[in-house]
């Protein structure tokens, strides 16, 4: 990335060094647990490979029947899922701060702004990352790419379990500690199989968010209101005399243009079947091979949908994780009514090519995609 006055506009090491200083300590757990939960981990996740292939009837294209996925799989602690993810800002982000880096070239003292902005917003995304931290299970990190001690397969992409979360989330909701890291497994590792058996996946996301992030305003005045805004929106208060959205804003909501929010509104599709997709994939299997499935499964729906606290729930909000859950629960609707009405198989021409993904309104009505999917390629009305 180019720097003017070798500051960049985002301080990574700071953001780095600021999410690990302030993120929460893991449960306590002897050496031997620790050593035992992460062998656990990767045994799951190993296994989980054959269960949802069977159960998705999905491969990587030209990996022979039963050979093991190219991409790795990292059993991390919290300051190493951090070190992951800011990984993948930068790369994700790169085009978009170029661009912001070339517009302050051309500002008087912009060198010396963007030195300041670049570790401020080095502090924010460190103080972001710090919660979500603590909270995050497991991801599938589609444009990670690879470090010395952060592997990644060759056109990117890696699996992360974040071993001290599912242990505070197994204790939390006291149920089987092996049957709940098996299922957690079960679920990311649909994620892997679903960038790794459609080629095209990856690349039609990664072109989205930069049609995306290429949209996006880079006016300072307008980013310093958006952040008022956001502020705001934190804090629960509105401009006075303002009558605002009861239900606030999210970062995302506070940046979009007319042509952002259809873009918007497809990556927001596309999500909520990737999410629902795995849901639906880790209760099919389940039952199975997960013993305590029924159990788990309504302690985590109960958990998923209760915030800890004020200050929790303001910045999920701030955060969009709530449009998150929704994307569970919408897409998860979803892949069930299609794969009850036409079967795995045809649910799976979802895969097909970017034009068989399902519209935003698509996912609200199933049947809606079933008609444009199917009965027109098949030639019925």
């Amino acid at each position: 990335m180019t720097s003017i006055g070798g500051a960049e506009m985002v301080d990574w090491n700071l953001a780095v060094a600021t999410a690990t200083r302030f993120v929460r300590p893991g449960p306590e757990v002897s050496r031997d647990e620790a050593r035992a939960v992460v062998a656990e981990l990767r045994r799951h996740a190993k296994s989980s490979e054959e269960h949802v292939r069977a159960f998705t009837r999905m491969a990587q294209p030209g990996a022979e029947d039963g050979a093991p996925h190219d991409t790795p799989v990292l059993v991390v602690d919290r300051p190493g899922w951090i070190r992951a993810n800011v990984a993948g800002f930068r790369a994700v982000l790169r085009p978009l701060l170029d661009k912001m880096e070339d517009r302050r070239s051309t500002v008087p003292g912009g060198a010396v702004l963007g030195a300041v902005g670049g570790k401020v917003t080095g502090v924010e995304l460190g103080m972001l990352l710090s919660f979500l931290a603590s909270r995050v299970l497991g991801q599938y990190e589609t444009f990670a790419p690879a470090s010395r001690d952060l592997p990644a397969a060759a056109q990117g992409g890696r699996l992360l379990l974040v071993a001290p979360n599912i242990v505070h989330v197994e204790r939390e909701m006291e149920v089987d500690p092996h049957d709940f890291r098996l299922w957690v497994c079960l679920h990311e590792e649909t994620h892997r199989t679903q960038f790794t058996a459609v080629p095209w996946l990856r690349d039609h996301i990664e072109g989205e968010i930069q049609s995306f992030l290429g949209e996006t305003e880079i006016d300072p005045g307008t980013l310093l209101e958006r952040l008022r805004e956001a502020a705001q929106s934190l804090a629960g208060a509105k401009p006075e005399g303002e009558e605002g959205d009861e239900e606030g804003h999210s970062l995302v909501d506070l940046v979009q243009t007319p042509v952002q929010r259809e873009i918007l509104g497809r990556l927001t599709a596309v999500m909520s079947l990737l999410e629902g997709h795995a849901d639906y994939v880790m209760d099919g299997v389940g039952p199975e091979v997960v013993p305590s499935v029924a159990e788990i499964r309504e302690k985590f729906q109960k958990r998923r949908a209760t915030g800890a606290g004020r200050l929790d729930q303001a910045l999920r909000k701030l955060l969009g994780l709530d449009a998150k859950l929704r994307q569970y629960r919408d897409g998860e609707r979803f892949v069930r009514a299609v794969a009850e009405e036409v079967g795995m198989d045809g649910f799976n021409r979802v895969w097909t090519s970017p034009n068989t993904l399902p519209t935003k309104q698509e996912i609200a009505k199933p049947a809606d995609w079933i008609a444009r999917v199917h009965r027109k390629a098949d030639g019925t009305p």
